[in-house]
């Protein structure tokens, strides 16, 4: 039985990961992919254990934190908030079909639908359904009232399809290094 990985040819060659800094595309190493996976574990950490974790000296460690943040590829730090200490513990996926998908009703929407903080995420996507949002509310009563008075008068809506959420079987996983 052949193994993977003793002499036959690579086929699937594996090419550099890249990030962009202003328009600019730049390669990124195995340690910045660290740096990157670590901070999606814990972005609490400070510098000084950051480094530790990656093998690096405080200063490297930094500035390498610093192009990763001016790059883009971290984008901001926050708190992970459980909905149900906060009294949100109903959720809904609503899939959106539009009557018209004109650019001004469109944007008209996305306008619309991001002032809904109940909207946790909202997808536009090819094909039908044309969106998708993940909704939270207190319970079955304070979804309805939502449903009925802000998501079924969104402009341009044609038909809201809603699927409770049972259970989260993966929920804020790191992106893959």
């Amino acid at each position: 039985m052949a193994r993977l990985g003793g002499n036959e040819p690579n086929v699937f060659p594996e090419f550099p990961r890249y990030r962009a800094f202003r328009g600019r595309i730049y390669p990124m190493d195995d340690v910045d992919r660290k740096i990157l996976a670590e901070l999606q574990q814990d972005g609490r950490l400070t510098v000084t254990e950051l480094a530790a974790r990656v093998r690096l000296s405080v200063s490297p460690c930094h500035r390498r934190l610093r192009e990763l943040e001016r790059s883009g590829a971290i984008s901001g730090y926050r708190a992970v908030v459980d909905p149900a200490a906060v009294g949100l513990a109903f959720e809904a996926l609503v899939f959106v079909s539009m009557r018209q998908e004109d650019r001004e009703t469109v944007v008209e929407f996305e306008r619309a639908v991001s002032e809904v903080e109940e909207v946790l995420e909202a997808q536009r996507l090819f094909g039908e359904p044309d969106y998708l949002l993940r909704v939270v509310a207190a319970d079955l009563a304070a979804y309805q009232r939502l449903y009925d008075e802000r998501l079924a008068t969104l402009p341009g809506v044609q038909r809201l399809t809603s699927t409770l959420v049972m259970k989260h079987v993966v929920k804020d996983r790191p992106l893959p290094a």
